[in-house]
């Protein structure tokens, strides 16, 4: 028989194991080349530099792509090689040498990858378009979107992909070389060794790893407490601490609280075994020592792209919002200039609404407001800042039903990072100052609501005090004005977009944060603010999706690769089982319970590690935190469930054909 014969005959053989890997590699190479061609195709960048989108995060976004397809391939290629090594045994013993034997594996891996990669890149180059498509979508921009080929991303990724095969090839070739013959035949069984017997070490062991993981929990809920003197002043060693004591403590759980917990649970059957303690408890104990560095791996990597993802749909999930607290009303003049604003939309037939506010300025010590524990931060300062006020009468036009009394007042428009950081507390006082005027307020409720324009009190709270106190603070302080306008019909948006547009060099007005040097600042609309965010957030959960579906597929593959090996090293068991009258309806309610544990165990722990990761600094990010979050976990679930389907049939499979 030739060689070509023998390598056809192989792969025909192995098809059973090399679809879902091939059908992965398909798809890895898809995403790479796609995310390739997309930043390489004309139409597409003149689109986002013309909108002022920066398109440089595709380059690196398809470097971490490339790094993250061949480390899924150098480990799918181990595992594969691993559960053929008493194929390459028999080689052996028939008499082909090792050297004919690498290359009789050699030309199945080319001929796989070769194939892979083509079809990957056909497929890559006709979806590019669609992808394409999305981005723009995504980031609200409209464009004609041309399907072209582009030579310097079938260059970069045949190189890439070139150096992969190499790689493989040479792993391949170390693994059958160093090995001997009787290695080869038990190789596949190295992952059924017996654990010893559970002892003090391993009880105590575990209970470290669940320390550790509730020590970075702990950890990452404050890590941006200015309360804390170390958490002020070692961000970025409590970051590192945390990483390291989560991801250590994981495998401290996977490797010994694990065991620990089945050990339990074993205990209290008394020896009382059924059929699914067998098939789920068991298998779970005896190779939790082979896997824990898998899973930990998995874990880890689940974490990583779901924190990623997370946080960049709380900032897109957050566009509009963010937009809203930086201009509150859809169009804004600041000190009567730019004020023929309105003459214009009358002319045009815009109808809208207005709002005029009168504000002034204090110098306000919110001493008393904040926690003794935030006081006695290094962070922490007690100088007078200053606050924008205005009078009740004004904020009622907002919020109708709210009432203050001589003496009293509130703050308003605090929810951004700075109240997640600083959490104010009501019910006390505060001091508010001009040059003429000292008065001692007493805070009677601290609220959300935006009124002014954000460059205006340069993002601090908004002090409101009653109509009387507002005369005494304007006569001794300066004045300004605001006028707010909403239009009442959204078909009307394009016209006064044009308009304010046109009256940019009119609308500034004169600023000053840093005393002494003011500058002229042209306010935006609210309309120019959300498509400025959508553009710059879109991009990256676009980018962020790229990469969330690359390592979705890792660790998915991964899981079902290992799966599908130890469903063939149990195939005897089920055999037996199968000879003495169980059937396979019994046997499959011992493999539901393991791959519960394989897929569901993994994904919880990843989920609670993205949960505590992604909360611990989100403010920093938008202002929406459960919706986008729970949005990126469900999907994450539902592909997660997809895998344990596909092991789950697989297993059905083998328990069919095992008699």
């Amino acid at each position: 028989m030739t060689l070509s014969k023998l390598v056809l005959r192989s792969m025909r053989k192995n098809l059973k194991h090399y679809y879902l890997y091939f059908f992965a590699l398909i798809f890895s190479v898809t995403l790479c080349f796609s995310f390739t061609t997309l930043y390489t195709n004309p139409s597409v960048i003149e689109t986002l530099e013309k909108s002022g989108t920066a398109s440089t995060g595709f380059e690196v976004a398809s470097y971490i792509l490339y790094f993250i397809v061949t480390f899924f391939v150098l480990y799918a290629n181990h595992l594969f090689m691993k559960r053929r090594s008493k194929e390459i045994g028999l080689y052996q013993l028939i008499g082909m040498t090792k050297g004919l034997v690498v290359r009789l594996i050699a030309l199945e891996n080319i001929i796989l990858f070769i194939l892979a990669v083509g079809v990957g890149m056909v497929l890559g180059f006709l979806s590019s378009r669609i992808f394409a498509m999305i981005l723009l979508r995504l980031v609200e921009l409209e464009a004609v979107v041309d399907l072209t080929f582009s030579i310097e991303a079938l260059t970069q990724s045949t190189i890439v992909f070139t150096i992969l095969l190499v790689v493989i090839l040479i792993q391949m070739i170390w693994m059958i070389r160093r090995v001997s013959l009787l290695s080869l035949f038990n190789a596949s069984k190295k992952a059924d060794e017996r654990i010893k017997p559970f002892g003090v070490f391993q009880m105590i062991m575990g209970i470290i790893g669940i320390a550790l993981i509730y020590y970075g929990y702990y950890k990452s809920t404050q890590l941006f407490n200015i309360a804390d003197p170390d958490a002020a002043t070692n961000l970025f060693m409590n970051m590192l601490l945390i990483l390291a004591s989560t991801i250590f403590g994981t495998f401290l759980f996977f490797r010994f609280s694990v065991s620990f917990i089945m050990n339990l649970l074993r205990s209290r059957k008394k020896g009382h075994l059924n059929v699914v303690d067998v098939l789920a408890i068991s298998p779970i104990m005896h190779r939790m020592k082979s896997n824990a560095k898998s899973l930990t791996l998995i874990t880890t990597l689940t974490a990583l792209a779901i924190g990623i993802m997370g946080l960049s749909y709380i900032s897109y999930y957050s566009s509009e919002n963010n937009a809203r607290q930086s201009s509150p009303y859809d169009y804004m003049i600041i000190d009567n200039k730019g004020v023929e604003f309105l003459e214009l939309l009358n002319k045009e037939g815009i109808r809208y609404e207005k709002e005029d506010y009168l504000m002034s300025e204090v110098d306000l010590n919110i001493e008393e407001l904040i926690s003794n524990g935030l006081k006695d931060s290094p962070l922490f300062f007690t100088d007078e800042m200053k606050t924008s006020v205005i009078s009740l009468s004004d904020f009622q036009k907002k919020v109708p039903n709210v009432e203050i009394n001589d003496g009293e007042a509130l703050l308003t428009s605090y929810v951004n990072v700075l109240s997640e950081i600083m959490p104010l507390q009501k019910e006390k006082n505060i001091v508010a100052k001009t040059e003429d005027l000292e008065v001692t307020l007493f805070v009677t409720d601290i609220r959300e609501d935006f009124l002014l324009y954000s460059a205006v009190n340069t993002g601090g709270p908004v002090l409101v005090v009653t109509d009387d106190l507002f005369d005494q603070i304007s006569a001794s302080g300066k004045e300004r004005t605001q006028i707010g306008i909403n239009l009442k019909d959204n078909n009307d948006l394009e016209k006064a977009e044009a308009i304010y547009e046109d009256l940019a060099d009119a609308r500034g007005f004169e600023l000053e944060i840093v005393e002494g040097h003011p500058f002229t600042h042209t306010p935006s609309s609210y309309e120019e603010l959300r498509k400025e965010n959508i553009a710059t957030f879109g991009m990256t959960i676009f980018v962020t999706a790229f990469l969330g579906l690359a390592f979705l597929l890792t660790t998915g593959s991964i899981l079902y690769f290992k799966q599908m090996a130890e469903a063939e090293d149990e195939k005897e068991s089920y055999t037996t089982l199968r000879k003495i009258g169980f059937s396979t309806s019994n046997i499959m309610k011992g493999i539901y319970a393991k791959q519960l544990f394989s897929f569901g165990v993994p994904l919880f722990i990843g989920l609670l590690h993205s949960y505590f990761a992604v909360k611990s600094g989100w403010f920093l990010f938008g202002t929406e935190f459960e919706t986008p979050l729970m949005i990126i976990m469900s999907l994450y679930i539902l592909m997660y469930g997809v895998f344990a389907v596909l092991t789950i049939q697989y297993y059905k499979r083998v328990v069919n054909n095992s008699l």
